[in-house]
């Protein structure tokens, strides 16, 4: 190929087709493709020099002797589609020296550059991976995975079919379609994976109550399920089993992160702008774009600068796997979830297959030590109690050092409720299963930096009352490969902050609104008497009376719902 078809003349703007900002074009025209940057950015030097009217450059000899460089490193390899970004008087030098080939962040020069390296093995960094090795717009993209745990034990997922992981999450169908789109859901187990489409949400002083439910025979093809119930493991291992079938992907794991800093510029890489990460070892990783998908308190975060702010909730989250008397109240194929708010925080108790549930009960640091310390018995006493019983008496029980048990045998005698609103009684907890996390309310002051992004835990930490923090997360990778996706299709540089700012713009105000209303909510049902308690119970009552309204809260919850 001669230097005048390579089609991209930076130094004289020429441009036929879409640019990389670093300097080397990936894609043929009409197909451009950002993998790779020019490595030395001399021909940027150029350009502004005959723009300023000075034609004559000191270090011209060098820039030939580079491009020539790059010529001959590429020279071995098969040719693939797509010119270089190569000053025009850089190409007539190095007319001579053999056919052109591309220089992507896939050849072996180019070991440890990538075009995205993300920072987090949980389920938002392996959806982001497997996207966008699904996509065939971005399948050619170098990029890694860095996690500090070890991911073989999480890719064999081993636990025997009456026992579940405490880690569960609610699933939007939005969220399970996504999944299915990028290939993860088929290997997901689905024998672990429990639908459900009835919610039974009520205030735990006054009783007033909105119940969420379909028409019986519904099914999840008809689109009227709530959620899915899924175990983190479970949906990692999928997303792991996935990236392992399609390949392409370097996985970095048992490796922590050292530091992250700027690269440096060589004479044949200008990297002065790019971060790297530093391994335990001695790797390092340069990336076009680097992605924090790396929990509440993120290294990326930090290396960006960027601040996140919040405050605590006082506050902690009791999870555990409980096993109930029967299937639930609908048998098999008609689970509900519910939620009870109290004036310590709600507890909810969420479907799992079979005659299992998740607890998940925001209350008091107090009280959630009192409950990893007592036996099982007064444990499941004080689980049952919690769906049961008046505020007053769950507040005397939480005072026992023991005997929750007895209590609730002889205060359920002279307590009315209506045995199938509520949960049928726990009979057995998960032995080891009981643990306890801390609340907070966190969101960075914005998701992006140069050659940076933040998803998941690391952009914003949520209250659990919606069960939205997992689906939060898969919404940022959606966002964020669909602006991958665009600048790789328009040539741009996929790292640079205006290229990231439509992900920026979309979810910011989405995760912002949703934040909001759950924190409001969790303050809202912290009031223990006033005013305000007689106020929202009207509006429960209210909103369960109105149908239209009743269905936009539902679609709301299930990820198909009108977007901000």
């Amino acid at each position: 190929m001669k230097g005048e078809a390579l089609g991209f003349f930076c130094d004289e703007l020429r441009v036929r087709g879409p640019t990389t900002a670093v300097g080397v074009s990936t894609a043929t025209e009409g197909a451009p493709h950002p993998a790779t940057a020019c490595r030395h950015a001399m021909c940027d030097a150029n350009a502004a020099s005959r723009m300023n009217g000075d034609a004559k450059l000191s270090h011209l000899p060098l820039k030939a002797r580079v491009c020539c460089r790059l010529v001959e490193m590429a020279s071995n390899r098969a040719l693939m589609a797509g010119p270089r970004f190569i000053c025009r008087s850089c190409s007539r030098q190095a007319r001579g020296s053999g056919s052109y080939r591309r220089s992507y962040a896939t050849a072996s020069s180019s070991q440890g550059i990538y075009d995205v390296v993300c920072i987090g093995g949980g389920p938002a960094g392996l959806s982001l991976l497997t996207a966008l090795r699904a996509n065939p717009t971005t399948s050619h993209l170098r990029v890694a995975l860095v996690e500090a745990q070890d991911l073989s034990k999480t890719a064999t997922l081993s636990l025997p079919p009456t026992q579940f992981s405490n880690r569960c999450s609610s699933l939007t169908p939005t969220t399970a379609q996504f999944l299915n789109t990028i290939g993860a859901w088929p290997h997901m187990k689905r024998s672990r994976i429990q639908e459900f489409h009835e919610m039974q949400v009520w205030d735990g002083v006054t009783d007033a109550r909105i119940e969420f439910d379909h028409q019986l025979g519904s099914t999840a093809s008809q689109g009227n399920v709530i959620a899915y119930m899924a175990e983190n493991i479970n949906i990692t291992s999928g997303l792991l089993k996935r990236i392992h079938e399609i390949g392409g992907v370097d996985v970095f794991d048992s490796s922590r992160v050292e530091k992250i800093t700027l690269g440096e510029e060589t004479e044949d890489l200008d990297l002065r702008e790019w971060p790297v990460v530093h391994l335990q070892g001695g790797k390092s990783l340069a990336a076009r774009l680097l992605v924090g998908a790396d929990g509440a308190n993120s290294p990326v975060r930090s290396f960006a600068r960027i601040e996140s702010r919040g405050w605590d909730y006082h506050r902690h989250g009791v999870v555990a796997t409980l096993e109930l008397e029967g299937d639930g109240w609908g048998g098999e194929y008609r689970k509900t979830a519910y939620q009870r708010f109290l004036p310590t925080g709600p507890v909810a108790m969420l479907p799992l297959p079979g005659n299992h549930a998740t607890l998940v009960w925001s209350t008091t640091p107090e009280n959630a030590s009192l409950l990893k310390k007592l036996c099982a018995k007064d444990f499941i006493a004080l689980v049952n109690s919690a769906f049961r019983l008046g505020p007053v008496d769950l507040a005397y029980m939480h005072t026992q050092a023991a005997g929750q048990e007895d209590e609730l045998a002889w205060r359920t005698q002279h307590t009315h409720f209506d045995a199938e609103a509520i949960p049928q009684l726990v009979v057995g907890v998960q032995e080891g299963s009981i643990a306890s996390f801390p609340l907070k309310f966190r969101h960075a002051d914005t998701y992006i930096g140069e050659r940076v992004a933040l998803v998941g835990d690391a952009a914003h930490t949520v209250h659990p009352l919606a069960g939205q923090g997992l689906n939060q997360g898969q919404g940022d990778i959606q966002s964020l490969v669909k602006t991958i996706e665009y600048a790789v299709a328009h040539g741009q540089d996929l790292g640079t902050q205006m290229s990231l700012e439509s992900y920026n713009s979309e979810r910011y105000a989405a995760n912002h609104v949703l934040m909001g209303v759950c924190d409001k909510l969790h303050k809202l049902y912290s009031v223990e008497s006033g005013p305000l308690i007689p106020l929202r119970s009207l509006g429960l009552k209210a909103a369960n009376a109105l149908g239209p309204l009743k269905s936009f809260f539902m679609e709301q919850a299930s990820g198909r719902g009108l977007r901000v």
